[in-house]
């Protein structure tokens, strides 16, 4: 049996709904070139004249080293070298060269601060765009995404991915283009100088090419795997924290410590790969720079010396080539040195952007859900005011609009389905639910009762047949209006950081206090709600973790209650209340089915005695069906499971 973190195979009877999530490993970033333009778009698209600023600014603070860097042959030749030889020397000279010098570095570092400072504020809007299309893509992907990916997974895109791409924005691009302008800059400095020491110079650079190449390569490699165990490592850490009880219960620590200990050596092996090669390369890069400084020292000197290359070569000229020098091989060590931080950001990029162009839910519905009201003479029109009168707004070809009552007439036709294509779990289903009537389900775990109605609301597409709702194929009707007209309580609560208040208002944003209240009410929650320190505005965070398994599920069925849908499915919505709680309850729930179509699975047989169908599943198939009295005469499987136990397995 898998143990936690070990999720079983997707697909199975009952479908991943609850349990299927799979860990799911990020990918090597295929085309690096292509995610770092889809990258630079967004400064196109939004930061156009902030991010010219920024280049500008690059292109004055590296003129402005090289022009500090050539000035220094000019003072050591023009002024310092004169003043040697004078008895009397007068430095007024000497002071305004170094005026001047000091207002050149002046520029250089003004210019540094304003394209840093300018950077921060482009990659912070870049990042929160990001953000932003992330979390709205998310939000249109189907529920077979977040049932096949593991939480933690996808909450790495949103804290590593993003880090590491907001360190690239700020840092690392602005740094490259500084570097290259630099080198560019620096090299006809250089040619300017002197031709013959800008040869040797490119030499030693060859050499700095060549060692960037083969470390800097085994690096990034290791960088991308080490972003993908990464998001592997947050997987696993989130399902452990979300499963703590069960990991308690089955005492099943030193066998998640192992699980957690595979995962984290994997990350640990990346890692080391990863910054063992990063960090022997910028001091392997800095000595060859130092060695290549002193070459050029003492064949500067040597030349200078030797007269072979003519007079041309002063003092000056050696010291000023030496800080050329430094200031062309400094550059080259920083793009070293952001490679593979641009290699590690361009690897969380390609997972976000992944996760941008995932397939998002397709709707093609066209049939709307409207507030209705009857005009004078009896036919039905849309409103903006609620008049607990709702219809289906139909668009014709024509362009005629005509209306159709909700009645919560809900049907299926020989529908097949499974959550695999090759591994189908419903099985020639044909069922029919009237208006007001109460349509329980029952029968073994992954029989396919929450199959069904994950069908009805589109959480998943059918294979085969045809679910019409009142007499509308459902593929005609816009998912957000067909799930608004169906009111759920789940078996598995979910609450979120807030009031009570808010939590209920959740099924309807618009609701009044008073209609909250009613509906806290009608849930009996409202006695409890009360007793709380800030009754309904007692704030709640965690998940509800404050409140009782049994308060929780009473507050998901008071925001069903308050959306006051036509349709209700009740997923074992009482399975987490005591049995003295359940019959208050469901008198409340009676009156909240009351002239609905309502769907229930039923944990409890007791609880579904008084629904007008019971259909009893097994294995994907309906195997018997009629009311209590019927299904109990027939001495069938629900005869077996009643008379057995009350409660299903």
């Amino acid at each position: 049996m898998p143990g936690p973190g070990m999720r079983g195979p997707v697909g199975g009877p009952g479908g991943p709904g609850r349990h299927g999530r799979m860990m799911a490993g990020g990918k090597r970033s295929k085309n690096p070139r292509k995610t770092l333009a889809r990258l630079l778009r967004y400064i196109r698209d939004g930061y156009t004249v902030q991010f010219t600023a920024v280049l500008i600014c690059i292109l004055f603070s590296a003129v402005a080293n090289v022009a500090g860097s050539m000035f220094l042959r000019v003072l050591i030749d023009d002024y310092i070298a004169p003043l040697l030889l004078q008895a009397s020397p007068v430095f007024t000279g000497l002071v305004h060269a170094l005026l001047l010098m000091a207002m050149i570095y002046l520029v250089g570092i003004v210019s540094t601060f304003l394209y840093n400072f300018i950077m921060v504020s482009i990659s912070q809007g870049i990042l929160k765009k990001v953000r932003d299309q992330m979390f709205e893509g998310m939000q249109k992907l189907p529920i077979r995404y977040f049932d096949t990916h593991t939480h933690g997974d996808l909450m790495s895109h949103f804290t590593n991915d993003t880090d590491t791409l907001q360190q690239m924005l700020s840092q690392s691009i602005p740094q490259m283009f500084n570097s290259l302008v630099t080198i560019v800059a620096v090299f006809l400095a250089m040619l300017f100088t002197n031709i013959w020491l800008t040869l040797f110079v490119l030499l030693g650079v060859a050499v700095m090419l060549v060692v960037t190449r083969r470390i800097g390569g085994k690096s990034a490699r290791y960088f991308l795997e080490q972003q993908t165990s990464l998001g592997k490592v947050n997987g696993f850490i989130e399902e452990m924290i979300g499963g703590q009880k069960v990991v308690k219960v089955f005492c099943h620590e030193e066998k998640c410590k192992e699980q957690f200990d595979v995962l984290n050596d994997t990350l640990r092996e990346h890692a080391k790969n990863a910054n063992t090669f990063a960090n022997i390369l910028m001091p392997i890069m800095m000595n060859i720079g130092n060695l290549l400084y002193v070459l050029v020292a003492v064949v500067g000197g040597t030349l200078a010396l030797s007269g072979a290359v003519g007079s041309s070569i002063t003092i000056g000229v050696i010291a000023s080539f030496l800080q050329l020098t430094k200031s062309f091989t400094m550059p080259i060590n920083q793009i070293s040195q952001q490679i593979n931080m641009i290699v590690m950001a361009l690897a969380g990029a390609e997972r976000i952007f992944e996760l941008m162009d995932e397939q998002p839910e397709q709707d093609n519905g066209y049939v709307t859900l409207v507030n209705a009201k009857y005009d004078k003479d009896g036919n039905l029109t849309e409103t903006p005011e609620k008049t607990n009168i709702w219809a289906w707004k139909h668009p014709h070809e024509d362009g005629t609009i005509t209306y159709q009552k909700v009645c919560g007439d809900v049907r299926f036709y020989d529908v097949d389905f499974g959550y695999n294509p090759d591994k189908i779990v419903l099985h020639d289903i044909t069922l029919y639910a009237e208006p007001g009537q109460k349509v329980a389900f029952v029968g073994a775990t992954g029989a396919g009762k929450t199959t069904i109605t994950n069908l009805i609301n589109r959480f998943y597409d059918i294979a085969d047949g045809k679910i019409r709702y009142d007499g509308i194929n459902i593929n005609k009707v816009k998912k957000s209006d067909l799930r608004r007209s169906l009111g759920i309580v789940l078996q598995d609560t979910n609450l979120f950081t807030g009031t009570i208040r808010d939590n209920i208002r959740y099924g309807n944003l618009d609701a009044t206090d008073q209609e909250v209240e009613a509906a806290a009410q009608l849930a009996n929650a409202d006695d409890f709600i009360r007793r709380l320190p800030d009754g309904y505005d007692t704030v709640i965070d965690g998940d509800g973790g404050s409140l009782s398994q049994g308060q929780r599920q009473l507050l998901s069925i008071a925001r069903a209650a308050v959306a006051d849908p036509p349709v209700m499915i009740l997923d074992e919505a009482t399975s987490s209340i005591d049995t003295r709680t359940e019959s208050i309850v469901q008198a409340g729930m009676d009156g909240l089915m009351s002239g609905r179509t309502v769907f229930v699975i039923a944990h409890r047989l007791s609880t579904v005695q008084n629904a007008d169908v019971i259909m009893v599943l097994e294995l994907g198939h309906i195997i018997e069906r009629g009311n209590h009295e019927q299904l109990i005469a027939e001495k069938g499987k629900y005869y077996q499971l009643y008379t057995g136990a009350f409660e299903l397995e």
